[in-house]
């Protein structure tokens, strides 16, 4: 297969046998249809990165007018082992942008570091960021920030570092508990926003997961992947050069992903891992910026929570 695309990007094409697909992206292939056309031939898709609890499915790829019930006469192929993580990021440090494609702004006005984790909460297992749990309010945000209601979500700022001299993210919690929140990250209008998604271990000894994070409004620049704890030394090996354009991207087991993106899209945003389990539990953000550029926003965006009683109010 030849990768041309990536979340509706075109990236430097490459050849691969296999492709990492996680939850929320999406790519383009090309083939070449150049074997023999009398018989049909095994696609197969696996599970990565958790032990399956399932079989690979299977598919035929067929080459008319040969029957598409004539089973291939090669066996199938065999995906690669869930937890072949060399080869996962192998994958995705493949994918680049195109030539003549938009590049990032040299240098970000904002930094985000977001530490991932896995915590407790009265006795119950959640994911947090810098050790909170995210529950969306009943009130959209939209409409609370767009007309100030100010008791709507909690208007403290949501932490954007962890106490990263203190804090072992190969090593499970220390402190393993968490706390719930639902403030927003006020983005200034048209600035350049970094992000930096840390992974660490989970409750669990020697336990890190792949996480797929995906954001609303907005493509950004995934400039680089690496191990361990995101440092100042770690800043020289973003790539500025060709980072692929994308809107969800991997962190790896006790890995870092760096992001770069421009708040340009005026409006409320979630970025949240794309594993839905893992955003009820508590892993995703809230971004907003420009709000006030926001006009006619329809009712039926407003009509739960305390925009739902004014509306109704206003409306008899």
């Amino acid at each position: 297969m030849v990768v041309v695309e990536a979340d509706g990007n075109y990236v430097e094409a490459f050849v691969v046998d296999e492709l990492d697909i996680y939850s929320g992206e999406s790519y383009s292939v090309l083939i070449t249809t150049n074997q023999d056309p009398f018989k049909n031939y095994w696609v197969s898709v696996g599970v990565r990165g958790r032990l399956p609890q399932t079989p690979p499915a299977l598919t035929i790829l067929n080459y008319q007018p040969t029957s598409s019930s004539k089973f291939p006469t090669s066996p199938p192929p065999i995906t690669p082992p869930w937890n072949d993580y060399d080869r996962s990021k192998a994958f995705s440090n493949k994918i680049l942008a195109l030539m003549g494609s938009p590049k990032p702004p040299k240098t970000y006005d904002r930094r985000i570091i977001l530490l991932n984790t896995q915590n407790k909460i009265s006795g119950y297992i959640k994911w947090a960021l810098n050790n909170i749990s995210l529950v969306l309010p009943p009130t959209p945000y939209l409409g609370s920030i767009k007309y100030g209601l100010k008791n709507a979500f909690n208007q403290k700022n949501p932490p954007e570092n962890f106490d990263y001299n203190n804090y072992d993210v190969m090593k499970p919690p220390v402190n393993p508990n968490s706390t719930y929140g639902n403030g927003v990250y006020l983005l200034t209008f048209n600035t350049t926003v970094d992000v930096i998604l840390q992974n660490a271990n989970a409750l669990a000894e020697n336990v890190s997961e792949i996480h797929p994070w995906h954001l609303h409004g907005h493509d950004f620049w995934v400039l680089g992947y690496g191990e361990g704890k995101f440092s100042d030394k770690d800043v020289k090996k973003l790539n500025l050069k060709n980072p692929p354009l994308r809107n969800t991207a991997v962190i790896f087991p006790h890995g870092w992903t760096a992001l770069r993106f421009v708040a340009d899209n005026p409006g409320v945003w979630a970025f949240h891992c794309h594993i839905e389990p893992h955003l009820h539990m508590g892993m995703g953000v809230v971004f907003a910026e420009g709000v006030h550029r926001v006009t006619k926003i329809p009712n039926e965006a407003l009509t739960c929570g305390l925009t739902g009683r004014m509306f109704l109010s206003k409306n008899n």
